[in-house]
This record gives structure tokens, C-alpha cells and sequence, in this order.
């Protein structure tokens, strides 16, 4: 079991942003995708040759998000399938799953538990996670997902001990990992949880998970859609964030990237998850037009 610490004092004064470590997270973001109708034309404003990170539908396949990396890749992509746990059917799913993965020329992975009906013998990342690295998978770098503002239904404890167990699993593998965190509107929450899990010894990279540009209502929509959990849990769990969400100003991703950046480093902040929701071309106007005010 792993001592859950003190998450840090919010009365601390708040650190300075960092243009530069603005400018190189974003230059660096992962656009998180989903498998929606909209997909194809959105697709068409990522930049070139970006880092595009395949979520799973629970209305679909984990094959149907593998058919959309191998189209992303032959285009120049860099891809990162998502797996969600709860959807994977068998330990012979694992083994399609892998080889699909070498004939893709897949580097990178995802690993999550999933909010689907569970469809085979696995409940939860790690178990899934344990059963394809045990395969030893020809791939470079694992990502998990971490939890911020809690989970609706998964304990804290809980999920500080899957962060530790899952990191040592992607340590004894002797690969790369990283963990992405799950959506969260308030960058002191963040910062303070991250401090927490340094302190506890998780000290995987961390790549902020940051809602793209998107319009408020479709995004607090989507959120309770396909975030954590039924809506009712959600909502429940995350009135603070919702509320934020909805005030006047509503919600601007700057907003999470700045303050943080300037503990980037204290906290090992090394990229950008960004739920872009499909909507890329909003996502992508306003990362331009960040990146150029950052270089005035």
C-alpha cells in the first residue's frame, strides 16, 4: 500500500508562467481523438505530422481504433492507440492486439481501464497491462491514465496504488512510460495532486490533459458523455469543475497550460494530452495563435 500524502498547501503563492515551457508543450501536444462521424473532416486540420492519441469507443472495437491508427500512420502520423481494459475480449485478444500493433509499426501505447461493459477477463488497466507487457511487445513507451479530481467511482487510495503498481510494471519492462491526466478545469488541483504523487514516489512523466477549444456547452456535454462514469457520479463528483466550467468566461485552455508551466519542472510536466473532442480546427486556431502571442 502506498501512504497517501498531504496534496500540498493551497495558500502557497502562484508560480510565474514559463513562455518558454508554454511554447514547448505546446509545439509538442498529443491530440487525443475520438471515433466519431465527425472524425474524417475534422482530421484535416491536424498539423503535419502530429502525435495523434486514438481513444476507444465504448460503441466500437478496440480493432475499430487499431483501423484508425493504421490510417493515421500510412498519412505520416505518429499514433498512439488507446486500450481500454474492460473491452479487450480474451488472452488471445492480447496476442491479435500485439501483432496488430508490429504490422501498424506501433511505438507507443495507451493503457486505460475503460468505462464500457466488461467484454472479457479484465477489470481494470493493470490487469490488462500485466498480461501485454508479460508478451514483451516490441514498443517503445506505455501511457496511463491518472486522476487528479478523483474518479466518480474508484477510491483515492485505490488509484494511488494502481498509479505505483502500473509504473513499476512499465519500469520492469524496461520501457518508457507516462502518465496522462484525466480531465480536470482547476491547474491548483492539479499542481497540488502532482506534488502528492512526487512526494509518494510516482515519478513517470506527466503529460497534462487538457481540454482543446471548445465550445462550453459541447463540452460539458461531451464530458459527462464520455468522461467518468454516469452523469449523475460525475456531475456529483465534479460540481467544482462544472461550475468553473459555466461561470462567466467559461473555459479557456490557457487557463490550465500557464500557471502550470511554471512548475513544469518541480512537478516533471513533459507534454500536452489534449482532449480535442474533434474539434481540431478550433483546437488547432487556438494553439497557433498561443504560440505566436508566447513568441511576441
Amino acid at each position: 500500500m502506498v501512504t497517501r500524502p498531504r496534496t500540498g498547501d493551497s495558500r502557497n503563492p502562484r508560480t510565474k508562467p514559463d513562455r518558454a515551457v508554454q511554447r514547448r508543450l505546446l509545439e509538442d501536444m498529443t491530440y487525443e481523438l475520438i471515433p466519431l462521424k465527425n472524425l474524417a473532416d475534422q482530421s484535416t486540420h491536424l498539423p503535419a505530422a502530429a502525435t495523434v492519441s486514438v481513444t476507444c469507443s465504448p460503441a466500437k472495437t478496440i480493432d475499430d481504433t487499431l483501423d484508425l491508427c493504421a490510417g493515421y500512420a500510412d498519412k505520416g502520423f505518429t499514433v498512439i492507440p488507446h486500450f481500454a481494459a474492460r473491452m479487450v475480449e480474451s488472452e488471445n485478444h492480447v496476442e491479435q492486439i500485439i501483432e496488430r500493433v508490429h504490422a501498424i509499426g506501433i511505438r507507443k501505447v495507451f493503457c486505460i481501464g475503460g468505462d464500457a461493459d466488461q467484454r472479457g477477463p479484465f477489470t481494470d488497466a493493470a490487469g490488462f497491462l500485466r498480461s501485454f507487457l508479460d508478451r514483451g511487445p516490441d514498443i517503445d513507451v506505455v501511457g496511463i491514465g491518472s486522476y487528479p479530481d478523483g474518479h466518480a467511482t474508484i477510491p483515492d487510495m485505490a488509484l494511488d496504488d494502481a498509479l505505483v503498481e502500473k509504473q513499476e510494471m512499465i519500469r520492469e519492462a524496461g520501457l518508457g512510460g507516462y502518465m496522462a491526466t484525466q480531465m480536470c478545469f482547476d491547474a491548483q488541483t492539479i499542481g497540488n495532486w502532482l506534488a502528492g504523487r512526487r512526494k509518494a514516489g510516482v515519478d513517470l512523466p506527466c503529460h497534462l490533459g487538457v481540454p482543446g477549444a471548445v465550445d462550453r456547452t459541447r463540452l460539458l456535454t461531451i464530458s459527462i458523455r464520455l468522461g467518468i462514469g454516469h452523469s449523475a457520479r460525475y456531475l456529483k463528483k465534479n460540481r467544482a469543475s462544472v461550475l468553473r466550467l459555466l461561470s462567466p468566461g467559461g473555459y479557456n485552455p490557457n487557463k490550465l497550460v500557464a500557471p502550470l508551466s511554471g512548475r513544469a519542472d518541480e512537478l516533471g510536466i513533459a507534454g500536452i494530452h489534449c482532449f480535442t473532442f474533434n474539434a481540431v480546427d478550433t483546437t488547432e486556431d487556438w494553439r497557433q495563435k498561443s504560440l505566436r502571442k508566447l513568441a511576441g
